[in-house]
């Protein structure tokens, strides 16, 4: 699995929280940062989705988080994730930057997810994803991370 995401990451607790998480997951979540779009709002988004789509392989099955995507809970999305792997299709998921992702992204994207509708910082987001995949693949194994029935 790889995140492909706008804007570099300093360290500090966000990095951390992503890295735990990242590294923990098998498939790995593999991370590529793109550089910050420069400009007005729209040429940012422009740039920004020129970075994201050049940086996709060409059979990747794209999930865009976008506020405006589906909001699944945690089961649903280890269902979704079981299925998304069982394609033999690299998994990409794609951050995008300031900004938002630009409509070129979101037509491309095979799937979006929210975090919810609460603006999140980036980096943050990173790591909200990684930990959610954690849980999404612990729960696919059986392992009791997950507390399903909890009120």
């Amino acid at each position: 699995m790889r995140l492909i995401a706008i804007g570099r990451a300093r360290k500090g607790p966000e990095q951390e929280l992503f890295e735990r998480y990242a590294k923990r997951l098998r498939p790995a979540l593999d991370l590529t940062e793109l550089a910050d779009g420069h400009g007005a709002p729209a040429e940012i988004k422009r740039r920004e989705a020129k970075a994201l789509l050049g940086s996709l392989p060409a059979d990747a099955w794209v999930v865009a988080l976008d506020q405006a995507g589906e909001q699944p809970d945690s089961l649903r999305l280890a269902t979704l994730l079981e299925s998304w792997l069982g394609l033999s299709r690299p998994v990409c998921f794609v951050i995008g930057g300031a900004e938002g992702l630009d409509e070129e992204v979101i037509r491309r994207a095979d799937r979006t997810l929210s975090l919810g509708t609460l603006t999140w910082p980036h980096m943050l987001a990173r790591a909200m994803l990684a930990e959610q995949l954690y849980r999404a693949r612990a729960i696919a194994a059986g392992h009791p991370y997950h507390r399903a029935g909890r009120p």
